[in-house]
């Protein structure tokens, strides 16, 4: 069915920013901000949610307007359709979407009876300008979502709608506004953050999402999408610990930054002709280097060091490791907050989500090629990777353990992103089996390099400096390392055998 559609970029900031953004020389001459009040209506199963629909009711001074929408919208840009009408008041006119998606998930429902499930209260200021070659409103939305039991939220954004012209000037206008306040990518559209509130996820850290890529892909489809969902999982997790700053939050950044980079590298031969993409890859490690000690830091604090304290309660330097770990914690905690809140992050995120719409990758040779064929020649080589150089596991070096462990943990993320491509009953028994014989090896893999990654830890604190060399500490750090390093043996066993048994595993994609 076709419909008209919305695209849009969402940028985020809190609400002084937003004041100071409604004065910026290329958002004068406006009207003034008005009151707008959204109401979500769903079914009480939420059917509409489940099939990616939205259905509000706006009103706008005396007059109501009912909109559905449909379609994709996860980190930046949404693109999506949208059916929109005058309705008389403000409950929902049955006949007003009979033309919409939204008629036949009622039909099917159990329970069609529409319920009004949230509100968004917002003061609006619109801009229509011309930037570029093209047409773009900017609209400023200050306000709140409310619900009737779980609470409220605020919202502070800026969305630039995209009304004739190219998403490339709607980037261009998005990275110079950012220039003068600080602006971050949005992640959630209103309804989502609604739903949100209902659900108590509101500020919930979120694993990465699977990857919804149709069997009629290009390749350059399937990389957008997957590249598009790992910034949604930065953002989202982003969001929550700038607000609590919990370590789960932290970690799941990390996993979405690995996801990210590992899609550049699975995808190589189509983005290896722009250079951006290099530049991008190289720029993501670089700004992200804190988060990796940090991370180091949470688990060493929250497995490794109570595991050695049950272990010799009556050692007195645990204690003041533990002091000592903990003033290093809160050190690269504030390194993390500094790298968030550094105008160059901010602006690195814009600048992905822009090269992913717009970068000259997209026209690259092979970009064409059906996503499924693409996806299994990918997968077969990283295969044939973890294979060569997992054999004789327990004999090889740490360095060379660790290629092991890259490698097989981009074969992981790539099945989990092509999962979706091959949907067959066998295709899905074999993913489930090599998805467990892979997580097997990996977790082996990863228990032997936290105990390198202890050794370093600890070998950092027995240096002297800041307080380091205090013998207690340093001799309850090279306690802590020799107790790891005893497990050593059994875990290589371990991960030998669970290579093993990943080569006799028949590869889902063939």
């Amino acid at each position: 069915m076709s419909a008209p559609r919305e695209v849009e970029l969402k940028l985020e900031c809190v609400g002084p920013d937003l004041s100071a953004l409604a004065k910026h020389p290329l958002l004068q001459g406006a009207p003034e901000p008005r009151l707008i009040v959204s109401t979500y209506f769903d079914t009480a199963d939420q059917d509409l949610r489940a099939a990616g629909l939205t259905l509000r009711v706006r009103r706008k001074g005396e007059t109501f307007v009912q909109t559905v929408k449909s379609g994709e919208g996860g980190v930046g840009l949404f693109d999506r359709a949208e059916w929109e009408v005058p309705v008389a008041g403000e409950t929902p006119d049955r006949e007003a979407f009979a033309d919409t998606p939204v008629h036949g998930v009622l039909e099917g429902a159990k329970k069609p009876a529409l319920v009004p499930l949230f509100s968004t209260v917002v003061m609006r200021a619109e801009h229509p300008l011309e930037y570029g070659a093209s047409r773009i409103l900017a609209t400023l939305d200050a306000g709140r979502v409310e619900t009737p039991a779980s609470g409220d939220t605020t919202l502070s954004e800026l969305e630039l709608e995209l009304e004739s012209g190219s998403a490339g000037d709607l980037f261009a206008l998005a990275q110079a506004l950012a220039e003068t306040v600080p602006l971050r990518l949005g992640a959630r559209a209103k309804s989502e953050r609604g739903y949100a509130l209902v659900d108590g996820r509101s500020l919930r850290p979120r694993k990465a999402e699977p990857v919804a890529i149709p069997e009629d892909a290009r390749a350059a489809d399937a990389f957008r999408l997957i590249a598009l969902a790992c910034l949604r999982q930065l953002r989202l997790n982003e969001e929550v610990f700038l607000a609590a700053r919990p370590a789960e939050a932290l970690h799941q950044m990390r996993v979405a930054l690995r996801r990210l980079r590992s899609a550049f590298s699975l995808f190589k031969p189509i983005l290896e002709g722009d250079l951006r993409a290099t530049a991008l890859s190289e720029e993501i490690k670089r700004v992200t280097e804190p988060f990796g000690q940090a991370r180091n830091l949470d688990v060493f604090l929250a497995t490794t060091l109570p595991a050695e304290i049950e272990r010799r309660p009556d050692e007195p330097g645990l204690l003041a490791l533990r002091e000592r770990l903990e003033a290093e914690h809160a050190r690269a905690y504030a390194a993390v907050m500094a790298t968030l809140d550094a105008p160059e992050w901010r602006a690195l995120l814009i600048d992905l989500v822009a090269w992913i719409e717009t970068g000259l990758w997209r026209e690259a040779p092979g970009a064409d090629e059906p996503a499924r064929d693409f996806a299994a020649r990918v997968l077969d080589r990283f295969s044939r990777r973890v294979k060569r150089r997992g054999r004789h596991l327990d004999r090889l070096d740490p360095e060379e353990r660790h290629r092991v462990r890259i490698a097989a943990k981009k074969l992981r993320y790539g099945a989990e992103f092509f999962a979706g491509l091959y949907g067959s009953k066998k295709a899905r028994k074999r993913h489930k089996a090599f998805g467990d014989a892979l997580s097997d090896l990996q977790d082996h893999l990863g228990a032997l390099n936290d105990l390198a990654t202890a050794h370093t830890v600890m070998a950092a604190l027995a240096l002297p400096g800041d307080g380091a060399a205090d013998p207690a500490v340093a001799f309850a750090a090279g306690l802590t390392a020799a107790d790891k390093e005893a497990e050593a043996g059994t875990l290589l066993e371990k991960a030998a055998e669970a290579h093993d048994d990943l080569a006799d595993v028949k590869p889902f994609w063939r």
